[in-house]
């Protein structure tokens, strides 16, 4: 009696120690999550919280009262009365349908050409890779450059090659197409990424191709972009949400010219709060942003179901 008695008293113990550890790990867990918890509701959670607040008001920086008007913001967009909203979206959805496919291409053949094994392959990945470090407005000043219609390397190269020249940024047909052409400047991380994809597929696999007496075509199609859609797809998220936030190359390069034809959205969006001072239309519409990213998201992945292969998974 007496030892079964030892026996609970010892169990009850240990269980209350094991309480006592797990307590302990939650709170040192809570402790040394605190700053990233913090920082996520102060400089996240809170600025997205309050900028659905604002975008039911009618906050002007320079209003001396804020009267709540609902959906009257969302509604003076899609209704046509605010006649930008379209033209910047659509300059926006012309510039992703242009410069996603056109980062993802370029970027997966210059990672193929610096996966072989050639000489001097560690420099040639750093001259890829430097750009993409550049500071923005230092590759925008060389771009108004090379991009010059009159004096502009581009369109001199071209003339002494007799074929024909652009006017480039300053051309309503050509300023998208330009800025696109400006962005790949700096798809050298894009490019790293693509690099560690290839990097992990398997040489047996390789191998096996050259047994059964295959080409390099056979290996890229059969080999090296199934193993590599997994990267694809990271690098096809990242490229779509920040092509739909492109801002930088508006502001420096053209102002949203010529005649608004590169007012992308979120530099109307700057120009609606910083300079019109409407923050709370400004901040409607970055919520219309939101959604529209969070969409195009949701569509990625829900279809990537279908084509990204992961090693081990059944089909």
């Amino acid at each position: 009696m007496d030892t079964s008695m030892n026996t609970h008293q010892f169990n009850a113990k240990m269980k209350q120690k094991s309480k006592r550890r797990e307590r302990k790990a939650i709170w040192y867990g809570l402790l040394f999550t605190a700053p990233a918890i913090l920082g996520f509701i102060l400089f996240t959670a809170g600025p997205m919280i309050a900028s659905l607040v604002l975008g039911l008001t009618d906050y002007s920086v320079f209003k001396d009262q804020i009267s709540f008007v609902g959906l009257e913001n969302f509604s003076a967009m899609f209704s046509g009365q605010d006649e930008y909203f379209y033209k910047s979206l659509s300059a926006t959805f012309y510039f992703v349908i242009l410069r996603v496919p056109a980062v993802i291409i370029i970027s997966f053949m210059i990672a193929l050409l610096l996966n072989m094994n050639i000489k001097a392959r560690a420099l040639f990945r750093t001259i890829i890779y430097l750009p993409s470090i550049v500071p923005a407005v230092a590759s925008a000043m060389i771009w108004l450059w090379l991009l010059n219609p009159d004096l502009g390397l581009v369109n001199t190269v071209l003339e002494w090659l007799h074929l024909p020249t652009s006017n480039w940024l300053f051309s309503e047909s050509t300023v998208i197409p330009s800025v696109v052409l400006t962005t790949l400047w700096g798809i050298g991380g894009t490019v790293i990424i693509f690099l560690a994809g290839l990097a992990g597929i398997p040489k047996s696999y390789y191998e096996a191709i050259d047994v059964d007496g295959g080409g390099w075509f056979r290996k890229l199609t059969t080999i090296t972009i199934p193993m590599v859609t997994p990267t694809i797809f990271f690098n096809a998220v990242m490229t779509i949400i920040s092509s739909f936030q492109v801002f930088n190359e508006a502001y420096i390069l053209t102002q949203g010219g010529p005649n608004n034809k590169s007012l992308f959205y979120v530099y109307y969006l700057w120009k609606t709060a910083f300079t019109n001072t409407e923050m709370g239309y400004a901040s409607a519409l970055a919520w219309v942003l939101f959604i529209i990213i969070l969409f195009f998201t949701f569509l990625v992945f829900k279809t990537s179901k279908s084509w990204v292969y992961y090693e081990g998974e059944g089909r």
